[in-house]
């Protein structure tokens, strides 16, 4: 028998980090409960993930499902210029997935039963048997361990962090889809078995294939795109992250809520600066959306029974493709800590906080070094192992 058994944990946030949290806990023997503070199912506005080691190992070592049914994989990493002219190639296979089709893949196997839509956790105290927890609606919660995985946003990050702050980079993320039946001929041959970037001064954009509704092969999939450009803080960002409703953003602009003229903007400037092959891609995206690139990181992961994993402990550039794996490394160093203190909730966390805090750490420094060398230093060089993507820590 497990020393968990009939224990209960609470998981904030059902996103990917905290479903892969909640599926450990559970293997654990953990009574798992998950709080979203949205009302309806997450879906990652369309956007893409590339997969990591970390992020796909629960459907590679204990789902039913297997990796290959919730990812598309590419063989190249390119370099496209003017003309589309490819000026680096390297085989270097990655798998991608749509963030929908991830989440929804997790949620698959956690079930429904137990995960709760529309609950706010606002606030928890905790003495050295139990966490309460409270939430917006009244409720209240009571669990022997709690996993904060509630984002860059995090509402619970104070009560263990309070110095915690977001830090602007410098730039934004454009980000979209769009059907790469709808792209022409030489567009799609050019993009569709490869990570490609596209470096131009003081911006670039990365492109992958990832899953669509209609399916995983070739002439099914979306082509994925982020591209990094520059915009001052203050009131040219705060204008900028208005929606079309008049509400204000911090972290990004969804879907068919970016201003007008900001898109047409983004399109024509595309088609100016861009190589053909992305200017075709970004242009040709229906509701592109932004996504402001934030740096964060708390000094404290652990307090007690309760633990700070994935973007609400760090918030990492996306440079390196890490955020959803070190979400994951979080979970699955967790699920190790618990059961190596066999039953000693405090003393498991007081153990895997160090470990996770320094991968945090590296892991920011990285990405930040790359968001300069791409953004600012115009350094950003094709073939440099130190821009490929990863996840790199202690032993890695």
């Amino acid at each position: 028998m497990s020393a968990y058994e009939g224990s209960r944990a609470l998981v904030i946030g059902g996103s990917i980090g905290g479903l892969t949290a909640a599926l450990l806990l559970r293997d654990l023997g953990f009574d798992v409960d998950v709080y979203e503070r949205t009302p309806t199912d997450l879906d990652g506005r369309g956007g893409g993930i590339v997969l990591q080691p970390d992020t796909l190992r629960w459907f590679r070592e204990r789902s039913s499902q297997r990796p290959e049914d919730v990812s598309t994989t590419t063989s190249w990493v390119q370099y496209i210029g003017a003309e589309n002219r490819i000026i680096d190639r390297d085989a270097r296979s990655w798998s991608h997935t749509s963030w929908g089709t991830f989440y929804q893949a997790l949620l698959s196997d956690f079930g429904r039963d137990h995960y709760h839509l529309g609950e706010f956790a606002c606030g928890f105290d905790q003495d050295e048997d139990s966490v309460t927890v409270r939430f917006v609606s009244g409720r209240e919660e009571k669990a022997a361990l709690v996993v904060i995985a509630d984002g860059i946003t995090s509402a619970n990050r104070a009560r263990i962090d309070p110095d915690v702050t977001l830090e602007y980079s410098g730039y934004i993320g454009w980000r979209g889809t769009v059907d790469e039946a709808d792209l022409s001929a030489e567009t799609a041959g050019l993009l569709n078995d490869a990570v490609t970037y596209n470096v131009v001064p003081h911006s670039q954009i990365t492109m992958y294939p990832i899953p669509s509704k209609r399916g995983l092969a070739k002439g099914q999939r979306l082509m994925n795109y982020v591209w990094y450009r520059n915009v001052p803080e203050g009131p040219e960002l705060d204008e900028m992250l208005i929606s079309k409703q008049g509400f204000p953003g911090k972290v990004s602009v969804h879907p068919n809520q970016v201003q007008d003229r900001y898109v047409n903007e983004m399109r024509e400037t595309a088609s100016r600066m861009l190589a053909p092959a992305a200017a075709e891609l970004v242009t040709s995206t229906e509701s592109p959306f932004i996504q402001v690139v934030w740096d964060s990181r708390a000094s404290k992961m652990a307090s007690g029974r309760v633990a700070l994993i994935g973007d609400a402990a760090c918030a990492a550039r996306p440079h390196a493709a890490a955020g959803t794996a070190k979400a994951a490394a979080d979970a699955w160093a967790l699920s190790d800590a618990l059961t190596a203190a066999a039953g000693n909730i405090a003393e498991a966390l007081e153990k895997w906080e160090p470990s996770q805090l320094e991968l945090s750490s590296n892991l920011l420094t990285r990405v930040k070094a790359m968001g300069e060398r791409s953004q600012f230093t115009n350094t950003w060089t094709p073939g440099d192992q130190d821009l490929r993507f990863g996840l790199y820590g202690p032993g890695r």
